[in-house]
């Protein structure tokens, strides 16, 4: 009997494209003091649409997939850090 446990497991590279687009959105708080929060880098839409078709043709179990979720929440630390 086969599994279908897999069919079941979510694919980390639409989570990964959902947050490439989510961050491009997502608000920026005033600037705090200088040296306190870096500074993020913004991306065109053209640039993130660029990037998802490439994570797309990532080959499955790729490791920058991990990465780039990684780089995503770090993301969204530094815009809550400049918040205060």
């Amino acid at each position: 009997m086969q599994s279908n446990a897999r069919c079941w497991t979510p694919q980390p590279i639409g989570l990964v494209i959902a947050t490439l687009f989510l961050s491009g959105c997502a608000g920026v708080g005033f600037d705090a003091p200088s040296g306190i929060c870096p500074s993020v880098v913004n991306y065109s839409r053209a640039e993130q649409a660029r990037a998802a078709e490439e994570v797309t043709a990532l080959p499955d179990g790729a490791v920058i997939v991990g990465w780039l979720a990684d780089y995503a929440v770090l993301r969204d630390q530094v815009r809550g850090c400049s918040i205060y």
